[in-house]
């Protein structure tokens, strides 16, 4: 080949990726995924079950505050919405009782509050990712006992 050809690129290998090429970085990149996913989803799981303690906490806090200023718990059909709003008949609510209305635990599902509760004055739990009464890890029920 001449020098003139080489430096104008002629009969030269055109440049970019084979096939076999690109396919050996998309293993390499389904192996880390494979590897790095499933740690990075338990460690989401994990927040979101500290997420309903901190929540389910913070509800308990206003809860006690509230029977403080009324003298009892709000009953199961007032529910936590008592904590934003003032009950029929309540002369002494000094709420609000929280900053924000009431939110949904981390998976999108309302949280229980039963008064009188089975473990304690008041129950406040919810049931976890499944929203099933029982399970493990991320199903598991969540409450203030």
């Amino acid at each position: 080949m001449s020098a003139a050809a080489k430096r104008a690129g002629i009969g030269l290998r055109p440049s970019g990726f084979t096939l076999l090429e690109l396919l050996v970085v998309m293993v390499i990149i389904g192996l880390l995924a494979g590897y790095v996913a499933p740690r990075y989803f338990a460690q989401v799981g994990k927040a979101e079950i500290k997420a309903a303690r901190a929540q389910i906490d913070a509800f308990d806090k206003a809860l006690e505050t509230y029977r403080l200023d009324t003298g009892k718990y709000p009953t199961t059909d007032q529910g936590l919405a008592s904590l934003m709003t003032a009950p029929a008949g309540m002369p002494n609510w000094q709420g609000p009782y929280l900053k924000k209305a009431v939110p949904l635990d981390p998976w999108g599902h309302p949280y229980h509050y039963r008064q009188p509760g089975e473990h304690g004055d008041f129950d406040l739990y919810t049931y976890g990712k499944d929203n099933k009464p029982g399970g493990k890890n991320e199903d598991a029920d969540l409450g203030n006992w």
